[in-house]
């Protein structure tokens, strides 16, 4: 059955690896996106704020795309959409922008046609199209999550975040592309390397489980893909090694990046501090940073109600 009023969806950030869970880890974080999907006789978008500048009008749209994909599955035949679009999630800064829109086209495109399709099925869809799932895990599923793709089906575990655990992010003004953070990383490392990081990324995922903050200055400690990428973003090295000197429990390079986040204890009240540490690293590098602090957001893709009155962009600002 087919929606014609139409669906919203408001789906959160995230942010990837954590440290050393490379394409394993991954978190939602209280940053949004929304869909508006709604079946028309033409095609057409309404693309809302600066962060889906540039990103195309017609059907090489992602969000099309992803959605066709859906009605292929589920043996619908839906080809013209009339598609509204916000977000608040920085384009191409490892806050996974692209994952909260395959994820938001999934969902939205699925409750369009009455959702044949299972959140495992589009899980698996979701992670397909991203190729690691991390980001859409914690898009789709919200809070932590941990979870393994054998290239066919992904499996997940999702854990609920620490009540006492916060996020800081600084987002430098550059952007850095997945693929180019991909390419910086070797093609074999050492198995003194892939033991060091099974055992940091298995401590870290224990410690997030039980609530046990302590270990985790230690468990975030990576030796698989960071030390590799630290040229990418300069002062990121020195970010890395210094941010629990400075208030933080770990910090890390947010998925592929240049993004850098530190994860924070309410309690501890150190946010300011550590704010000044990272503007100050990165502005000696000459970089402009924006700053934001965030939490786990516990909620993952949820759809939202069609009013019969007020506009998709008025909605969302209410």
């Amino acid at each position: 059955m087919i929606r014609q009023e139409g669906v919203r969806v408001k789906v959160p950030a995230s942010t990837a690896n954590l440290g050393p869970g490379f394409d394993t880890l991954g978190m939602a974080l209280n940053l949004y996106s929304w869909i508006e999907m709604k079946p028309a006789d033409s095609t057409v978008f309404r693309l809302h704020g600066e962060n889906l500048e540039g990103l195309p009008t017609d059907k090489s749209n992602l969000v099309y795309q992803v959605a066709q994909t859906v009605f292929a599955e589920a043996g619908v035949t839906l080809p013209e959409l009339e598609i509204s679009m916000k977000s608040d999630i920085p384009l191409t800064r490892g806050l996974g922008s692209s994952a909260s829109a395959i994820v938001g086209a999934l969902f939205a495109a699925n409750r369009l046609i009455g959702e044949p399709l299972s959140q495992a099925k589009l899980f698996d869809m979701a992670t397909a199209l991203e190729k690691h799932p991390d980001n859409v895990g914690a898009s789709l599923f919200g809070g932590i999550i941990t979870a393994i793709w054998d290239g066919t089906h992904a499996d997940v575990l999702r854990i609920e975040p620490p009540a006492d655990l916060e996020v800081l992010v600084a987002i430098p003004d550059f952007q850095l592309s997945t693929s180019k953070a991909r390419e910086a990383l070797p093609k074999q490392i050492s198995l003194q390397d892939a033991v060091y990081n099974v055992s940091h990324s298995s401590l870290l995922t224990a410690a997030l489980t039980a609530g046990r903050l302590d270990l985790i200055p230690v468990a975030m400690r990576d030796r698989l893909h960071q030390p590799y990428r630290a040229s990418l973003v300069p002062g990121m090295a020195q970010i890395l090694e210094e941010a629990t000197a400075h208030g933080a429990l770990g910090a890390a390079l947010s998925g592929a990046g240049p993004t850098l986040l530190c994860l924070t204890d309410r309690r501890k009240g150190a946010e300011d501090q550590l704010e000044g540490f990272l503007l100050e690293v990165l502005g000696e590098q000459g970089i402009t940073a924006q700053t934001m602090r965030l939490k786990p957001c516990t909620l993952g893709a949820v759809a939202l109600t069609m009013e019969s009155e007020g506009s998709f962009l008025d909605y969302i600002q209410a």
